[in-house]
């Protein structure tokens, strides 16, 4: 959008024409040229394009575990084709698990598999719970993430917020332990959000 509006100017008019004394007070045309902008990322010191991240729009990477016996233990995600979450640039993380058998269940942030590298890192520690200082109190690293008793119900999408403690892990997985004492189908989805 182009526009002309007056602006106060250190000087005058007559100043800006050339004459030897300078009054006080001068306004002058200035064009006014607004353009809007999106900003869609940087590049980083590295030299790096860095895009600005946006939470998931839905859950993703939903994978069916099917029956899971009481007391077995699956990871998620693992659709066949994605079998980690990169929460690289997200601080919370939502997890949905649905069971066909409601009653208890453990879950557990841990490392993702030995397959993927963890940056320039291989092999991992697959399947180890995750642990750091979640806090700066300097207290000593401690399990991330671990629930020992979540109670689901059945047949229905039970959503957990995890807020902060596994921002920015490159390599994340799911352990998640049935103990509702009988065999259970679930379906667990995540939605990652900034």
């Amino acid at each position: 959008m182009d526009k002309k509006r007056k602006v106060y100017a250190p000087f005058s008019q007559t100043s800006e024409a050339g004459v030897a004394q300078t009054p006080v007070e001068g306004y002058i045309d200035v064009n006014q040229m607004i353009y809007p902008t999106v900003s869609t990322g940087t590049v980083n010191e590295n030299g790096t394009w860095v895009g600005v991240k946006a939470s998931d729009a839905n859950f993703i990477d939903i994978t069916k575990h099917v029956a899971v016996a009481n007391g077995g233990e699956t990871l998620s995600p693992d659709t066949g084709t994605v079998n980690f979450i990169d929460m690289t640039g997200f601080n919370d993380i939502q997890l949905a698990v649905k069971p066909t058998n409601g009653g208890n269940y453990a879950i557990e942030a841990v490392m993702g598999p030995d397959t993927n590298r963890y940056a320039n890192l291989s092999p991992v520690a697959a399947g180890a719970g995750l642990r750091g200082n979640e806090n700066t109190t300097g207290k000593d690293c401690d399990l991330l993430f671990r629930d020992t008793a979540e109670s689901f119900t059945a047949d229905v999408w039970n959503i957990l917020s995890i807020r902060n403690v596994v921002a920015n892990i490159k390599l994340l997985q799911f352990k998640i332990t049935n103990n509702s004492g009988g065999e259970s189908t679930m379906e667990v989805g995540i939605m990652r959000l900034v």
